[in-house]
C-alpha cells in the first residue's frame, strides 16, 4: 500500500510550510512539495495608499527583514519621483547603503549562528531539546556571545540610519531623512568594547574559518546534501563586483554561461515570468529565455558569489578566491556551500561598514532631491535571501493603483522544493517513516535557503511546518507537526 508523509512545522524558519511526500505502493517516493499554505495579499493592501507611504507600509510585511522592504520601496518611488538610480545626493545614498549592509550582517549573524549552526556544530540527529542555540551557548559560550553582539551591532546601525530597529523611517522619496551624527559614527569605530567595527571583522572571519573547519571535518556531507544543478540569478555591481544595494540583472546557467547579460532590472518583466501552482499560495518565478520547465533559478548568497566577478572589499576577496577555487571556478551548486557564502557576505558586509563609516558624506546636510514625476517605478535590492523586487504604478493622485512583488523566498521557492525532492529521494528510500532525524533533514534542506515564508506569502500568525506521508489513494498514512 502507498503512503503519504507530512510534515507540519518546519522550525527554524521564518514562515508556515507543509511538505507533502507521496510514495507508491513499493514504498518509493514518487512526489514531493514543499506547500506554503498562507494567504497573500500585501499587493492589493497598499493600492489605494499614497506613494510617500509605501517605504514604511510595506516593510510590516516581516519583522525579520524589514530593512529590505523598506530600500526597495523606496527606490521604486525614487524613481516615481524623478531621482531615479545614480540621482540621489551622495549623503543619502551612503546612508542607505550604510542602513543595507547593517541589514545583511545582522541577518546572516542570525541565520548562521541561531538558525543554522546547531545543525552543524550539535549533530543533525542530535536531540531537538538541545539542538538550538540554548545548545549552542552550552557548547561554546564565547561563540554564542560573539553571534548575539554581531547581531547587535547590526542592529544598531539599523538604529542609526533608519530611526528604529525594526520597520524604520529613515529611507524616503528621493532620499533620507537624517545623517550620521559624528558621535554616532565614533561610537561604531570606537566603542565601548567589544562593539566596535574592528571586532565585527574579526568575528565575521573567525566565522568562516569555523565552517571551513567543519567543512573539512565533513566533508561528503556539506558537497552532497541537496546538491542538484540550478541557474542563479542576482544584482551585480556594473563592473561584475558583488552589489547588495545596487546594480544590473546577471544569470547565470549551472555551467557559467550568462542567461542575463547585466540587464536594467527596470525592464524586468520582460526577462521574469512567474508561474503559480495549484498546491502553493507562493508563486515560481523563471526566466522567460529558457522558458517554465528549464528557467528556474537560485538566488541569495550562493547565487550572489555565482554570479558576481569579485568582491570589492580586500578580506572577503581573499575568501571568495579560496571559496571559487574548490569549483575551479565554474558555478557552486552544493546547498550548504550557501552557508560558506553567507559567511564571506558577513565579512565583506562588516569591511563596507566600516568604509562608510569613514566617509564623510555621512554627516553631508543634503538629504533629498526631486525631479520629474513618472507614473512606475522599479525598485531592487540584494535582501540577505536573495533579489527582491518592487514594482509600483502610480496615478495623477499620489495613490498607488499596482504594486507587484517577487520577494526572495519566491524567487528560491522551487529550488527549495527541489532540495526538498533530494531528502526524499535520499533519506526515505531505505524506510518510509518520518523519523526525527529524517524531519530535520528536511528542514535542513529548506532552512539552507533562510526562508522568510511570511515575506513571501504575507501570512499573519503562528507558522510552523507540517509533513504528511500519502498513499497512491491520496489517503493520509502518517503526519507530524512540531
Amino acid at each position: 500500500m502507498g503512503q503519504k508523509i507530512t510534515i507540519e512545522p518546519v522550525t527554524r524558519v521564518e514562515g508556515h510550510g507543509k511538505v507533502t511526500i507521496r510514495l507508491d505502493d513499493a514504498g518509493k517516493v514518487t512526489q514531493s512539495r514543499f506547500h506554503i499554505v498562507e494567504f497573500r495579499g500585501f499587493e492589493r493592501f497598499v493600492q489605494g495608499r499614497p506613494y510617500w507611504e509605501a517605504p514604511v507600509l510595506v516593510q510590516r510585511l516581516c519583522g525579520i527583514c524589514p530593512v529590505s522592504h523598506h530600500l526597495a520601496a523606496a527606490k521604486a518611488m525614487d524613481v516615481i519621483v524623478g531621482v531615479g538610480p545614480g540621482k540621489l545626493t551622495a549623503t543619502a545614498e551612503k546612508m542607505r547603503r550604510l542602513m543595507h549592509y547593517g541589514q545583511i550582517l545582522q541577518s546572516h549573524a542570525l541565520h548562521f549562528f541561531h538558525l543554522c549552526a546547531p545543525d552543524f556544530l550539535l549533530g543533525m540527529d542530535a536531540d531537538p531539546a538541545v539542538r538550538n542555540v540554548i545548545g549552542l551557548i552550552a557548547l561554546d559560550k564565547d561563540l554564542a556571545t560573539q553571534a548575539v553582539l554581531l547581531r547587535k551591532f547590526g542592529q544598531e546601525i539599523i538604529l542609526a540610519t533608519a530611526g528604529k530597529k525594526i520597520h524604520g523611517t529613515g529611507a524616503i522619496p528621493g532620499g533620507i531623512n537624517k545623517n550620521l551624527s559624528p558621535e554616532e559614527r565614533d561610537r561604531f569605530l570606537k566603542g565601548p568594547e567589544p562593539l566596535t567595527i574592528d571586532r565585527m571583522i574579526e568575528w565575521s572571519a573567525a566565522a568562516i574559518a569555523l565552517f571551513r573547519d567543519y567543512h573539512a571535518k565533513n566533508k561528503d556531507l556539506v558537497d552532497g546534501f541537496a546538491k542538484f544543478p540550478s541557474n542563479h540569478l542576482s544584482l551585480v555591481r556594473k563592473d561584475g563586483a558583488l552589489d547588495f544595494y545596487h546594480g544590473v540583472l546577471r544569470a547565470v546557467d549551472a555551467e557559467g554561461r550568462k542567461v542575463l547579460n547585466d540587464v536594467d532590472y527596470q525592464d524586468y518583466l520582460e526577462h521574469i515570468g512567474e508561474e503559480t501552482r495549484s498546491w502553493s499560495y507562493m508563486k515560481f518565478p523563471y526566466l522567460r529565455a529558457l522558458g517554465k520547465a528549464d528557467g528556474w533559478y537560485r538566488v541569495g548568497p550562493l547565487a550572489r558569489l555565482n554570479t558576481c566577478d569579485y568582491i570589492p572589499s580586500p578580506l572577503a576577496q581573499k575568501e571568495f578566491e579560496t571559496y571559487k577555487a574548490y569549483t575551479d571556478g565554474k558555478p557552486n551548486n552544493m546547498s550548504l556551500h550557501t552557508h560558506w557564502a553567507r559567511l564571506i557576505e558577513l565579512l565583506h558586509s562588516a569591511e563596507v561598514i566600516k568604509e562608510l563609516l569613514l566617509d564623510k558624506d555621512l554627516q553631508g546636510t543634503k538629504l533629498v532631491r526631486s525631479g520629474k514625476r513618472v507614473p512606475d517605478g522599479v525598485g531592487l535590492v540584494e535582501a540577505p535571501r536573495g533579489t527582491l523586487f518592487h514594482h509600483y504604478r502610480v496615478d495623477e493622485n499620489d495613490q498607488i493603483t499596482m504594486a507587484n512583488l517577487i520577494v526572495s523566498t519566491t524567487n528560491n521557492n522551487e529550488p527549495m522544493n527541489r532540495a526538498v525532492n533530494w531528502v526524499a529521494m535520499n533519506v526515505l528510500s531505505e524506510k518510509p517513516e518520518i523519523t526525527e532525524g529524517m524531519l530535520n533533514r528536511v528542514e535542513v534542506a529548506i532552512r539552507a535557503y533562510d526562508p522568510c515564508l511570511s515575506c513571501a506569502t504575507h501570512a499573519l500568525g503562528r507558522m510552523p511546518l507540517e509533513v504528511s506521508l500519502v498513499g497512491p489513494d491520496g489517503r493520509t498514512l502518517q503526519r507530524k507537526v512540531r
